[in-house]
């Protein structure tokens, strides 16, 4: 059998183990993201709430207890989460959020928001406006040059 041969089927079955190993590991992930989804299903309440503000802060910044700090991941540690400060009732609190739900909420209005713990899983309604998410650009959309672009370069 010539070498290349060799080198071709070895590098195949490498790639076949990991392969395997990443479909496994895969699973364990989804079942684990399944019990968490579970648990927090079980601890949703609906709040009304006002936001105060809201800002995309890494944990240690955000001001939250250091028991939830250790619980969390080290690689979420140092990645920016989106943090939002709101009153419920008369305490003010720092809570967390769901990507779409940040981008939703309204900064200094009243909220009806579903939290799950100090996790902010989505939004119900808000008082005196609609909840409207906003229009993601398409690709093409964001090289294209609108008339104003133009403009402001003359």
């Amino acid at each position: 059998m010539p070498l290349w041969a060799i080198i071709l089927l070895s590098v195949l079955g490498v790639l076949v183990v990991l392969f395997i190993a990443l479909i496994i590991f895969g699973r364990h992930l989804q079942k684990r993201q399944d019990e968490q989804n579970e648990l927090m299903e079980t601890m949703k309440q609906t709040v009304s709430m006002l936001i105060i503000d809201k800002k995309r802060l890494k944990l240690s910044e955000a001001g939250f207890p250091k028991q939830v700090y250790d619980q969390m991941p080290k690689y979420t540690r140092r990645m920016k989460m989106p943090i939002v400060k709101a009153k419920v009732g008369p305490k003010v609190m720092t809570l967390m959020c769901d990507q779409k739900v940040f981008d939703m909420l309204p900064v200094k209005t009243e909220v009806k928001a579903v939290v799950s713990g100090i996790y902010i899983t989505e939004v119900r309604g808000v008082r005196g406006n609609t909840i409207v998410a906003p229009k993601k650009k398409k690709l093409l959309d964001r090289f294209k040059k609108t008339k104003k672009d133009v403009k402001e370069k003359k």
